[in-house]
């Protein structure tokens, strides 16, 4: 999720949930299985299967079952067939919501979905209504405290990263989608190695929520991220620190 200024930290958090529920492995075998249907079986020439399993790697996914993952992708092995699909949404506050999904059934998803932002006091939108708040861009987290932040300055500028920042005790570099992959291999062969390496959706601007609305708003995104279905929620809040740590223990 982004939006907050610690949505790096949030991220990880999510993170670790999903790891604990066990969806972290499903997910990334949906997008492994999507990336090589799209872009054939070769993680050398098909950039999106490569970010996937790097990340399913990172995940200590066992490499048959990326394997595995990969050949239902190319039709060597019958698996089902998931569709892409992103929904767009109001959390309460005015909060704008991305949703992407991977579904073998759009019908019930787009349900559920409808529903999940209904009872959480939130409206689904149009396409359109909300996608052009947000932009891809490719991000690299490095730790503030072991890396030196001239030094990744000037490696990231030579690499043609777009921008870096420093938030709270992070390093965030933010690159063309396109040149993600370059930036990448570039930093890690001078010995800079991300802590979070992928191509996301960064807001442009950001809603100020606090109180009941503050919690309302992280509900209903830890419902969505909970959906089988769902593979990435984004938005756009902003959410002040000590409210942010009231609500989301």
């Amino acid at each position: 999720m982004a939006g907050h200024s610690k949505w790096a930290n949030i991220k990880h958090r999510k993170a670790a949930q999903d790891a604990k529920r066990g969806k972290i492995f499903t997910r990334l075998i949906k997008e492994i299985t999507v990336a090589a249907r799209l872009g054939g079986g070769d993680p050398e020439a098909n950039p999106r299967l490569r970010q996937a399993v790097d990340k399913a790697l990172s995940n200590n996914m066992p490499k048959d079952n990326i394997d595995r993952a990969i050949k239902r992708g190319t039709g060597e092995l019958e698996g089902v067939s998931y569709e892409e699909v992103t929904y767009e949404g109001y959390a309460p506050g005015g909060v704008a919501v991305l949703v992407e999904c991977m579904t073998d059934n759009k019908n019930r998803t787009v349900g559920e979905i409808r529903h999940a932002f209904s009872k959480g006091g939130g409206n689904l939108g149009e396409d359109g209504s909300a996608a052009y708040i947000f932009h891809k861009t490719g991000m690299l987290i490095f730790d503030g405290e072991s890396v030196d932040e001239d030094a990744l300055m000037e490696a990231a500028m030579e690499a043609g990263a777009d921008d870096i920042q420093v938030e709270d005790g992070q390093q965030v570099l933010y690159t063309d989608p396109q040149d993600f992959e370059d930036v990448k291999a570039s930093l890690q062969e001078q010995g800079f190695e991300p802590q979070v390496a992928e191509v996301t959706m960064k807001p442009d601007n950001t809603v100020r929520v606090e109180g009941d609305k503050a919690e309302k708003v992280l509900k209903l995104l830890d419902t969505l991220e909970d959906h089988d279905d769902v593979q990435n929620v984004y938005a756009n809040y902003d959410i002040p620190d000590e409210v942010f740590e009231q609500v989301s223990v």
